[in-house]
């Protein structure tokens, strides 16, 4: 029961961070949008095309065309970060590319960084020069801040993982209740669930409750973004559709959106975790192509649970808006200047 509080009080120190930095780092909330477009770029396309299309349906091209986007992460967030910091985007590639076979947060931090001593030698060194000094300069440099970086991100991420380990060991109650919780919160955070549970190769049950959990947390965060009016309609479908299209929105306010899916899906862990559904691929924490592969390796029982999981999460939506109707919001509006 420690390792479980002490892991899950990481996951929160992690969560806390990423808010800080959207808030107080410079370009933070552009970076934050920049990371999430990344992994959609990367590990939604890997969902969908190698885990559904690919394994599930047997159609090997498709397979193929989402192990490529999936192993490009990192390069898709060192190209993103800085082009949406307003580098020019022939150094946003060469940035991207030198971080090749490194994750999307190592990505994520290289291009950050690397963004502003890209911009500084713009700024200082001539024309024509810039490219040769970039390329002696940047490109050397942004593999070894993803290489300092790397150790530090997995270690984070095993220490998550056992998190997740720990609680499959419990009750399945227990570990229904922790794990949908988590893994509901992780889906609306830029560390992407997609991302947390293929790094860890969670299987089984977990992964079940990971995938079905999160499914159900698109009907919440509809119904809870509709209500709390956070943005547009089209705002609310997205985060529906897929949260991470919506992590400045996410990231500005951190408290409802967490303690809410939270407890959205920690109910529809228990649900998962009663009725025993498994899946035997990792990395489907997210809706349509977790749900559908939850339903081709289990059958009816899995649309049993699919449609307790969408009643609960619902469920909490009103909750969550019960609770925080009052709370002071940051609306899309305010976040992207509109």
């Amino acid at each position: 029961m420690l390792q479980i509080l002490t892991g899950t009080a990481l996951l929160l120190v992690v969560l806390a961070l990423f808010t800080l930095f959207s808030y107080k780092a410079p370009y933070g909330m552009k970076a934050m949008g920049a990371l999430a477009n990344a992994a959609c770029a990367s590990f939604l396309v890997e969902a969908f095309h190698f885990s559904l299309f690919g394994q599930q349906m047997g159609i090997k091209f498709l397979e193929q065309v989402g192990s490529a986007n999936g192993s490009l992460g990192g390069v898709a967030a060192a190209i993103l970060v800085p082009l949406a910091l307003g580098v020019s985007p022939v150094y946003c590639v060469l940035v991207g590319l030198t971080v090749s076979g490194f994750g999307i947060l190592p990505g994520f931090i290289a291009g950050y960084l690397i963004s502003f001593v890209v911009k500084f030698l713009e700024k200082k060194i001539p024309a024509g020069l810039d490219l040769i000094v970039i390329i002696l300069i940047a490109a050397p440099l942004s593999r070894g801040i993803a290489q300092i970086a790397a150790p530090i991100v997995d270690n984070t991420l095993i220490q998550i993982g056992q998190v997740l380990v720990q609680a499959s060991d419990t009750s399945p109650i227990i570990m229904g209740m922790i794990l949908g919780g988590i893994i509901t919160v992780v889906a609306t955070a830029p560390l992407s669930s997609m991302a947390l549970t293929s790094i860890i190769n969670l299987t089984g049950v977990p992964m079940a409750v990971g995938a079905l959990s999160v499914f159900g947390s698109s009907f919440m965060n509809y119904v809870f973004f509709s209500k709390m009016k956070f943005g547009s309609k089209k705002d609310t479908i997205s985060v529906a559709i897929e949260p991470l299209t919506q992590s400045d929105i996410i990231s500005a306010n951190p408290i409802p959106v967490y303690v809410t899916n939270f407890i959205g899906g920690a109910m529809s862990g228990i649900i998962v975790a009663i009725m025993g559904l498994s899946i035997d691929t990792p990395g489907l924490a997210t809706p349509i192509a977790g749900f559908a592969v939850t339903v081709g390796q289990n059958g009816p029982r899995a649309l049993i649970a699919a449609a307790g999981c969408i009643v609960v999460s619902v469920l909490a939506a009103f909750i969550g808006y019960f609770i925080f109707k009052n709370k002071p919001i940051k609306t899309a509006d305010q976040i992207r200047g509109n």
